[in-house]
């Protein structure tokens, strides 16, 4: 039996004995690839606080961190085959489950945080966590991951120029992929549990990622240079499984969407404390901290969004966010 079967396995035995008691509490099992200590696990175990205390105790969650149940792509797969109940996920990875999607992880789309925040919370925003549920994954919630910028072992990234010939890590998706290679970079897919290894044994040169997680990963003991080019605003979507979901009374959905609520108020608040904390930690271990001319990156990139013109119906949603006030 190979690692992700038995992890299904295990997680199996465990709904079975979960589903034992729910005329007492519903156990809602969520998988994730954080660290405990990252603001998005913070958050979560506040939704499972609170969703403990709204419901009176009848339903409560149980937090798998750190991919103790496997990479983000293998937790999606989890939830659609019902072996899991909830996971959180970067946009980045779930677009290939829910194309639709990939419209947020495009270069320079969104002009600032509040301006991202305006279209996820808006009309645009709950489209697209609705459109997860043909593929039996419900969105029930965006939580802020800041921008996403180049981080490096042994060249600075000034310009684009200086991606040329290098290899950047980047998550299991299409747009990022392309993105790097608008860029001059070459673009080389790695799972994050793998990624302090691959730098420091010179698999890619860099990668790309925002201030916490490029801090808690101690990404930063290996590499020296990190980029704040923001060049995505890619957020982090949580979700829970069809198969949970429309087993859920109505009382039980409205409470869990209420404790999501709540928590992603919270996260919100805390990634912007998290964030000037990993600045102020990475630059006092040694990293150079790069403001670059953000123009010169956007420029390379404006082309590929032309490109969508062949597909009206996406490229109305980049029109959309971009006319976004």
């Amino acid at each position: 039996m190979n690692f992700k079967n038995l992890i299904v396995s295990v997680i199996f035995i465990g709904s079975l004995i979960s589903c034992s008691n729910t005329s007492e509490t519903r156990t809602i099992r969520l998988g994730h690839g954080l660290d405990v200590s990252h603001s998005v696990h913070i958050a979560m175990v506040k939704m499972g606080e609170d969703l403990e205390q709204i419901s009176g105790g009848k339903m409560r969650v149980m937090i798998y961190p750190s991919q103790q149940l496997g990479t983000e792509r293998e937790c999606l797969e989890l939830l659609q085959i019902g072996s899991l109940d909830m996971t959180k996920v970067s946009v980045g990875v779930l677009e290939n489950f829910a194309p639709d999607l990939r419209v947020l992880g495009l270069p320079f789309l969104f002009r600032d945080r509040e301006h991202s925040f305006r279209v996820l919370d808006g009309p645009l925003g709950q489209r697209l966590l609705d459109e997860g549920e043909k593929y039996w994954l419900k969105g029930l919630g965006y939580y802020d991951a800041g921008s996403r910028s180049f981080y490096t072992k042994d060249k600075p990234i000034n310009t684009p120029d200086d991606l040329k010939g290098q290899k950047i890590r980047v998550m299991e998706s299409v747009t990022a992929m392309n993105m790097v290679t608008d860029l001059g970079g070459s673009a080389t897919p790695i799972s994050w549990g793998e990624l302090y290894t691959a730098l420091q044994q010179g698999v890619v040169d860099g990668a790309e990622n925002n201030p916490p997680s490029f801090y808690l990963s101690r990404h930063y003991e290996v590499a020296k240079y990190y980029t704040l080019d923001e060049h995505t605003v890619l957020p982090d979507v949580l979700l829970t499984g069809t198969h949970l979901w429309n087993e859920l009374s109505e009382q039980e959905q409205k409470w869990l969407k209420q404790a999501v609520d709540n928590s992603v108020i919270y996260q919100r608040k805390l990634w912007l404390e998290a964030e000037n904390e990993a600045l102020e930690a990475v630059q006092k271990a040694g990293v150079e901290i790069i403001r670059p001319d953000k123009t010169l990156f956007s420029e390379k990139t404006k082309a590929s969004l032309e490109k969508y013109k062949d597909d009206p119906e996406f490229y109305k949603m980049i029109q959309e966010i971009q006319a976004t006030e």
